[in-house]
């Protein structure tokens, strides 16, 4: 391979790049728009939930009671309602997600010791949402039970409060998060966005550079040169790799500026199989390149064969322990999956090629098989 054929036909991609603006947008500012806009707008905490409240017994237990969903920081408070009917409205109109319902005499029977039924009705059009809010609403709920409880233990039996409380809760259950000790959702999708982004720009970036030169005719120059098939692909794909390289150092930035994602990992590790994944991508790419004719066909292609097994299987939305048996056997089929493990792994939980070695050797073996296939599907005579 001779090294000043390869720089002369990447300093011609770098040109023809640099000329066109629009490509050039795509190479540069595409990627940061698509981490901003997936970035906003994939927000999973479910915080700020709005609520109303229709309070028939009016006494300072059920003010007490509401007010623990007040302080809470996942229920945003709309108004005191007067009727089931005005509850009925306003969750139909998406006003309210919950309305909670406190019956008459709630204050009297907790005193007199007897059980009382607190109705909720939470908007069960987004089923995790809903699922979320109900489990807040329950958390909530055990919390006032169980001070009630301990109130009347200490009062009945003459003891400190800390005593009582022991009694009734024997078994205390203590709670901690690893790796994304706040629970935000950012913390998970920012780092996950990097490897979606990278699935998406660096084969479409290569095909549409392939493909143009189909469609412009230069890429007879190169079956009348002297230049061999590996010397254009490696000068054809350096710019675009080049590129991606620089877009992983913004990424990243973003994910963990931007975003505040941590990161506890090796950098140089992350960035290694960053790059790894890069040249996977662009390999898909120019396979995609080679067996379509039109930009258009290379990035309708390209884009469907790169977000939707990513959407779906890489882990971005529902991790792949998540899936079905069968959906699982898919996910493992995509590299995609491989490196949100990296991803995930270097980010949140700080780990490396010791524990990553695995993703890490499938990783280059995506990489050998695509890139060969790229090459030997190249031919340097047009099919007659």
């Amino acid at each position: 391979m001779n090294l000043r054929r390869v720089a002369a036909v990447a300093s011609k991609e770098w040109r023809e790049t640099v000329r066109d603006r629009m490509f050039l947008s795509l190479a540069f500012l595409i990627p940061i728009l698509w981490m901003l806009v997936f970035g906003y707008g994939m927000v999973l905490d479910v915080e700020n939930i709005p609520y109303a409240v229709l309070d028939r017994d009016q006494s300072a237990l059920s003010r007490d009671y509401l007010y623990r969903f007040q302080q809470s920081r996942y229920f945003d408070y709309k108004g005191m309602l007067q009727t089931e009917g005005e509850a009925d409205a306003l969750l139909a109109a998406s006003k309210s997600r919950a309305v909670i319902i406190v019956p008459e005499k709630f204050q009297e029977r907790l005193l007199a010791g007897q059980p009382v039924g607190v109705q909720t009705l939470v908007d069960g059009t987004f089923p995790l949402r809903s699922d979320i809010t109900k489990g807040y609403i329950i958390a909530i709920n055990a919390a006032f039970s169980e001070e009630l409880v301990v109130d009347y233990v200490a009062r009945v039996k003459g003891l400190p409060h800390a005593r009582a409380r022991a009694l009734v809760q024997p078994v205390k259950l203590e709670v901690r998060y690893l790796y994304n000790q706040e629970v935000k959702s950012a913390w998970t999708i920012a780092p996950a966005l990097v490897m979606f982004v990278l699935t998406l720009a660096p084969p479409l970036l290569t095909a549409l550079g392939v493909v143009r030169e189909k469609e412009r005719g230069s890429i007879y120059n190169i079956f009348s040169s002297t230049v061999t098939r590996l010397e254009f692909l490696v000068g054809k794909l350096a710019p675009y790799v080049g590129i991606s390289a620089f877009n992983i150092l913004v990424l990243w930035a973003m994910a963990v500026y931007l975003f505040g994602a941590p990161f506890k990992g090796n950098g140089l590790f992350f960035y290694a199989t960053a790059l790894l994944f890069v040249f996977i991508t662009t390999g898909q790419g120019l396979i995609v390149s080679l067996l379509v004719g039109t930009q258009q066909a290379a990035a309708v292609i390209t884009v469907v064969l790169s977000v939707v097994p990513t959407i779906l299987y890489g882990g971005l939305l529902v991790p792949v322990s998540a899936l079905g048996p069968e959906t699982k056997v898919v996910a493992h089929l995509f590299p995609a999956m491989y490196f949100t493990n990296i991803v995930h792994g270097t980010f949140l939980k700080g780990v490396g090629l010791e524990v990553l070695w695995q993703d890490v050797l499938v990783l280059v073996a995506y990489a050998t098989a695509l890139l060969s296939t790229g090459y030997w599907l190249f031919r340097k005579r047009p099919a007659v």
